[in-house]
């Protein structure tokens, strides 16, 4: 069978992806307090969140095959109560998750006969923003639309043999074989990126004028009306995001693909990302990660309410810092580190997460504007990206860095996701 489009794309990172996989598989597939068919359809209503048909029919396939009821599948007003409750939760860690409180919690928690435990809203918080931040990752390396070329909505085109790509842990001889294959590839040949700029140019030849045309357009009508980008201290920049306008999804009949398929796992499909608001006067807003942290508190909690899952997500969170980017680093003219942590702080503080040690002056002069614009759209709303967009990006750097850079943002975001969630848990038990 062929590889999975994303553990591929992982593949240029091996270590990364090893431990990527075990969390996986151990989110979906081993002992936990949540049953498994629910697991799968937790991971769909999130995935609906950013219309990513790959994530969904993957979960699909995953859903029928571990016994889920195919009456649910028919949207959120055929599965039980409880399941239904998590909705809100998952529609506002998707796209605004400071709004999260623990009020929220408090409701799942004393709903009667449909309350959730502690544990049971951990494991599915921890699977919400696992699959929020894959979508992420999904349309920023342009698997979405990948995937389309075999038959968009198919549910065939997007199994690996009778195995789910999660399904891969490091144990097996798929994971194994994985890692040789990409071990053995030159990670960064040359010829990799032309396969990958001659596909995506075949999937666009015919409506790319089209496109630029509308993009024109919208840059005209809309002029400073819309941003692009979030500010940052010591200089904050205002623009049209340069990408609007172009299609979701395209077929290679130029024809525009829909999501209309996926309302029904969706309730309120007009809430969306709004820029964070930081006002002087609602300074309370910020997340002071000084505060509240993923290693000073987030994982001690997880931890202990679902067995073993934070020992896995740190591991995950730590091999992301650790991989390397001298190169990318060096056209920036700044260490690796600095490079890395710009990226992380920028993807925080589009969320509303703030670090009293760190000058956000730095983003402006590390990242550029087009790279800046990139990270915001995978990160706040995926389903506006293309696999264009993925191409046009800093053309200078190899695939494998690119791939990088969509690992930071699905980390990051992840642990964002995470800490609002955590820190409102936290509060209710306090």
């Amino acid at each position: 069978g062929r590889l999975e489009a994303v553990t591929q794309q992982m593949g240029y990172h091996p270590q990364y992806l090893d431990s990527f996989l075990k969390m996986q598989h151990y989110l979906m597939h081993m002992d936990g307090p949540l049953p498994f068919d629910c697991r799968h359809y937790i991971a769909i209503m999130a995935a609906a969140r950013h219309q990513c048909r790959y994530l969904v029919n993957l979960h699909v396939l995953q859903f029928l095959r571990a016994g889920g009821d195919p009456q649910w599948l028919r949207g959120l007003e055929f599965i039980p109560p409880k399941l239904r409750n998590l909705n809100e939760i998952n529609k506002i860690l998707a796209h605004r998750p400071w709004l999260i409180t623990k009020e929220h919690i408090e409701k799942l928690l004393k709903i009667s006969e449909w309350s959730w435990s502690l544990a049971e809203l951990v494991h599915a918080v921890v699977l919400l923003a696992h699959c929020h931040a894959l979508a992420s990752f999904v349309f920023g390396c342009g698997c979405e639309q990948d995937e389309g070329l075999g038959g968009r909505g198919s549910l065939k085109a997007l199994s690996l043999g009778n195995q789910c790509f999660c399904e891969a842990t490091a144990g097996n001889s798929c994971s194994q074989e994985l890692l040789r294959i990409n071990r053995k590839r030159s990670l960064d040949s040359c010829m990799e990126l032309d396969s990958l700029r001659e596909r995506m140019q075949r999937i666009h030849v015919e409506t790319e004028g089209r496109e630029e045309m509308r993009l024109l357009q919208q840059d005209r009508e809309e002029g400073e009306g819309q941003r692009a980008e979030v500010g940052v201290q010591g200089g904050a920049e205002h623009h049209s995001d340069p990408f609007a306008g172009l299609s979701l999804l395209a077929d290679p009949d130029g024809e525009v693909t829909g999501a209309t398929n996926l309302a029904c796992y969706m309730q309120d499909p007009d809430f969306g990302y709004q820029d964070f608001a930081r006002r002087d006067e609602d300074q309370t807003q910020v997340f002071r990660v000084q505060d509240y942290s993923w290693e000073d508190h987030g994982f001690s909690l997880v931890n202990r309410l679902y067995s073993d899952i934070g020992h896995l997500l740190d591991e995950k969170f730590r091999m992301v810092d650790g991989l390397q980017s001298s190169a990318m680093a060096k056209r920036q003219g700044c260490e690796p580190s600095v490079f890395k942590r710009g990226i992380w702080n920028y993807i925080h503080c589009m969320f509303g997460i703030r670090y009293d040690d760190y000058d956000y002056a730095e983003v402006n002069q590390l990242l550029e504007r087009m790279l800046k614009v990139y990270i915001k759209t995978v990160t706040c709303y995926p389903e506006k990206t293309n696999s264009e967009m993925f191409d046009r990006f800093w053309k200078q750097f190899k695939h494998s860095e690119k791939v990088h850079v969509n690992l930071l943002i699905l980390e990051a975001r992840m642990q964002a996701e995470l800490l609002y969630a955590l820190q409102a848990i936290t509060q209710y038990m306090i």
